[in-house]
Parts: structure tokens; sequence; C-alpha cells
């Protein structure tokens, strides 16, 4: 089965970021490694499939029957060495480690459950949910407020990637991990210290704002910013293609410069080079556009 079209912008913390009680929770998980990188969309889809299979089915994934976040959830994260996050400041402190990631998946589905019952139609709200709209949007509200900081260290998205999530990289960093196309060992991704990509993405976000108002990437990048100050000042920031390697092939991803591209972008606008700013935002809209076709046809 194919992993999930899902792409991923992750934020990794030291373990002295968390409480004291939950770090003891957390230590033997981390001494294990955490879970395989190219396990995690497998993992996020069984967990959400459980929680539908229940009898009635959980109201949240990685839960228990009375509500509360289930032991095995609390051992749902990434693990990564400090030594593999790349730093453009000299002085910029990463961890120490080890960096984990906790895929927070309960309180990330409690936040679509936000998005869905304030955007969606009455017939499909009413259809969806077991309660009211408002039991739902209470119910999230509690889950959300357990987070320690009240931000997940997790966002993700489907068939895409979100334009502005480049300029939060050095596309010198990218790393790729060559499979065959359905292999889930296949990756794409970059890290970064949260330092560097707090900097690049509040240039990147005051730029758009003097050069396209307060909408679209602006926005986006207004509330990455935001984000991203709920973590540890010596954490890491990863931007991972995730699924969406499996529909890429192996000469489109040697050709994508969709870092290059969007940083080329950045320095066009702070020039005031228009004609460099349409020329990569055509280039970014052929390499991309494929995939948009495709969540269309599905």
């Amino acid at each position: 089965m194919p992993r999930p079209f899902v792409a991923y912008l992750r934020v990794y913390e030291p373990l002295s970021a968390f409480d004291e009680a939950l770090v003891a929770r957390l230590r033997p998980v981390v001494d294990a490694g955490g879970l395989d990188r190219s396990d995690v969309g497998r993992r996020e889809r069984e967990v959400w499939l459980k929680s539908q299979l229940h009898a009635p089915p959980s109201t949240l994934p990685g839960e228990l029957a009375d509500g509360r976040q289930s032991t095995s959830a609390v051992r749902d994260l990434l693990v990564i060495d400090p030594a593999d996050v790349p730093a453009a400041d000299d002085g910029a402190v990463i961890g120490p480690g080890p960096l984990i990631c906790p895929l927070d998946l309960r309180a990330r589905s409690a936040a679509a459950m936000v998005g869905f019952v304030t955007t969606a139609t009455p017939v499909l709200r009413d259809s969806a949910l077991a309660g009211t709209a408002e039991a739902a949007k209470a119910k999230a509200a509690t889950v959300l407020g357990e987070l320690p900081r009240g931000a997940v260290h997790v966002v993700s998205t489907t068939w895409t990637v979100p334009l502005p999530w480049f300029s939060l990289v050095d596309p010198a960093a990218k790393r790729v991990v060559s499979a065959p196309t359905a292999d889930p060992r296949r990756q794409v991704f970059w890290r970064a210290a949260i330092g560097d990509a707090r900097r690049r993405a509040e240039r990147a976000r005051d730029l758009a704002a003097a050069a396209f108002g307060e909408t679209g990437p602006t926005r986006v990048l207004a509330d990455t910013v935001r984000w991203l100050e709920n973590f540890h000042d010596a954490s890491a920031v990863e931007l991972d293609y995730g699924g969406l390697v499996q529909l890429i092939d192996d000469d489109q991803l040697a050709a994508d410069t969709s870092a290059e591209d969007v940083h080329a972008i950045i320095e066009a606008i702070e020039s005031s080079d228009g004609a460099a700013v349409g020329e990569r935002f055509d280039r970014l809209r052929e390499f991309w556009g494929g995939l948009a076709a495709r969540e269309q046809q599905n």
C-alpha cells in the first residue's frame, strides 16, 4: 500500500524542553531510537484506522475509550542527532542531543477537527460527527490545551509542499535518499537550526508583506513564524517531502530546484527584479503543477 501523500514540517527539541515526568516515559523510546523515518506515514495511518475500528469509533486517534491519551501514542516520536543538523550561524546552539519530535497525532487531529467543524457544511458536519459541533470544538480545545506550549511539533499538507516552507531551509542542505519509488526508504528532506529557520522566515515574511500584502504567502509565513516561537531555542527544523516522493520520479527529483527557486524569489523581491520573480514562479508552477493535477483527479 502506498504511503500517505503527505509532506511535513517538523520541530525536534532537546529532552530538556520537556517536563521531567514525561522525559521519564520518553527515555526508553529515545534510547531505542524512536520510529524509523521510513515508517512514519504507515504509523500515522495505522493509528487513525485503529481509532475508526473501535466500537464506537474514537473521536481522535491515539486515545483511550475514556478520552485520555493512550500510552502507546506517547511513544510515537522521531529521534535525530544534533550533528545531523547544519547551522548557518557558527554560534548556533543545537541540542544537546538527542533531539526528539513527537508525532502529536491526537493533538494534530484535534486541530484538524476544529478546521473541519469551522468550514464544513452543516449536512457534512452532522453526518461526520457523533455529537454536536460545540462538543467537538470543546473536545479539541481540551486536547490542544494539554500540549506543554500549546503547539504541535508537526504540521503537514497533502499532495504538495507550501512554497513558503522552502524559505526556512538552506537549499544546499537538501538530502536525498535514493530508492525505488514505492520503497519507504526513498526520502527528500532538509534540516536547519531553529534560529536559522526563524531568521529566514521572518525575512521572507517581511519581504512578502511588502510585495504581496497580508495575504497568500505572507499569511503562511506569519503563521509559521508564530509556530516556531513556541519551541526551545536549541531545536531543529525539518522539511520532509514524506510520501510525496512516490509521485516524483528520479529525473524529476534530480531536476527539483524548489528551494533554490524560492530563495531566488526572495532575493529578487528584495532587489525589485520582477522578471526574475516571474521566471522562478513559472518554474515552481511547472514542477508542482503535476501533483496539483493528481489531487484534482483523486
